[in-house]
């Protein structure tokens, strides 16, 4: 048996789940913890009615930075645990233990390369250019399974074997956000505010592989595959081959510059409501949106039917790299252009001050549409800010299927870092890791507290 090959394809699989780490069951693409710290600007991302006491400007390309992933699996000790192992990790009996029949991938990264806010009159403006990258993806136990059987099998062993791998799933989005926003006291008490965003799109990927069969034979492999794969990117170039049934097929896919994909608009409305001199509550919609993407940038290729694999020898259909397209049999189909949307978020917040708004006590819910489905969150925090250079947040957030972790949030000058997912070293077994880093300098006159405006 060829295990080189095997290996690479265990590579691949595996670090997709860790890499693109993860999973449905938790939201990071803002940090909720800093949403009731008075003089954090990146928590006008989730409310664009926010007003900070002052405006500001990032320091460019190091000034806002944001990563998260998490595990419906695997905790981060479990990860940490599996790649300090010396042993191959298909052989890890903990991972595969672990492992759930449906393994839910998600990931964000955001960053902005520019990024200020100004007072003008009684109005704020900001302005931001970012790039954020959106991944979900779905990978089934079966095939953990499947690699480690035909891993630690001789072929022999594996003749007559049926394996059956269904609803692998992978969705990607690459852009550029141009955002502009405004925000106004327009009565005693309310503010409005909103931001609208221009949208460059980079790439967007999606994979969905509905099922995918593989049958063992002496002399020879079956695969039957069912699925869709379209590629928006910019320079893409495909190569074909044709079968003996003369159905062409893609070969490979290559990518020779970046650039420019798509184009689309999004946009965030908010508010917030001074209902008593210490309660304020808040409601916001964020990323509600759309990109379309460009037939020339666009490549639509559909698997659905039987591809048999000839054996020099005894083999398996695993030597022939079963995950390549070439041999999932995708066909291409003519280019056209298409829509996709992004994951809008919606926000509801409600907060009590004390001490002359010194501290102050919040409850957040956030909703974000994802697919393939709507994710969830409740999260309570307690803030300190005895100062303007000084703001300090702890939170606790409940999520789906009862799991809760803990975050803290610091501002200490112009350096704001924050998590809603504490890591707590090796004994944790949070599923859940992100991390925020904002630098930013104080642009103008201070503000009274928008606490209590």
């Amino acid at each position: 048996m060829d295990k080189i090959s095997i290996k690479k394809i265990l590579k691949r699989s595996f670090f997709l789940l860790l890499l693109h780490v993860i999973s449905s069951n938790s939201f990071a693409q803002y940090l909720r913890t800093s949403y009731f710290m008075e003089n954090a600007t990146n928590r006008l991302q989730l409310n664009p009615a926010f007003q900070p006491t002052r405006g500001y400007i990032a320091i460019p390309v190091i000034g806002s930075f944001q990563a998260s992933a998490s595990s419906n699996a695997l905790g981060v000790s479990d990860v940490t645990d599996i790649i300090n192992s010396k042993e191959d990790f298909w052989d890890n009996d903990k991972f595969f233990d672990r492992l759930k029949t449906d393994n839910r991938v998600n990931v964000n990264l955001n960053t902005n390369i520019v990024s200020l806010g100004f007072y003008r009159g009684k109005s704020f403006w900001s302005a931001n250019i970012g790039v954020r990258a959106d991944v979900n993806a779905s990978i089934p136990r079966t095939m953990f399974d499947y690699l480690r059987e035909v891993n630690n099998s001789e072929p022999i062993d594996l003749l007559g074997k049926d394996f059956s791998i269904n609803n692998q799933q992978m969705n990607a989005t690459v852009y550029t956000e141009i955002g502009l926003g405004y925000s106004r006291e327009i009565i005693h008490r309310l503010t409005i505010g909103g931001r609208m965003k221009m949208l460059l799109g980079s790439a967007n990927i999606n994979m969905d592989m509905r099922d995918l069969k593989i049958e063992e034979n002496l002399t020879s492999g079956t695969i039957i595959s069912h699925g869709t794969l379209n590629v928006s990117m910019p320079g893409t170039a495909v190569e074909t081959k044709t079968d003996d049934n003369g159905t062409e097929y893609v070969n490979k896919v290559k990518y020779d510059k970046a650039g420019v994909a798509g184009y689309g608009m999004a946009v965030d409305f908010g508010a917030t409501y001074q209902l008593l001199n210490n309660l304020k509550l808040s409601a916001s919609i964020v990323d509600l949106g759309f990109i379309s993407w460009s037939k020339n940038s666009t490549t639509t290729a559909v698997a659905n039917q039987e591809r048999t694999i000839e054996y020099k020898g005894y083999g398996t259909a695993s030597d022939g790299d079963v995950l390549d397209m070439k041999y999932m049999g995708y066909a291409i189909q003519s280019p056209k252009s298409k829509t996709t949307s992004i994951a809008s978020t919606l926000v509801l917040g409600g907060e009590y001050t004390f001490f002359q708004n010194q501290l102050g006590l919040g409850v957040l819910s956030t909703t974000h549409f994802s697919e393939p489905k709507t994710i969830s969150e409740f999260t309570f925090s307690a803030n300190y800010c005895p100062k303007s250079w000084f703001n300090v947040a702890l939170s606790y957030s409940t999520m789906q299927n009862n799991r809760q972790t803990f975050g803290l949030g610091l501002k200490l000058g112009p350096v704001f870092v924050g998590t809603d997912y504490m890591f707590l070293g090796n004994s944790s077994k949070t599923k859940d890791v992100n991390a925020y880093l904002s630098i930013t300098l104080p642009l103008g006159k201070s503000r009274a507290a928008s606490r209590s405006n």
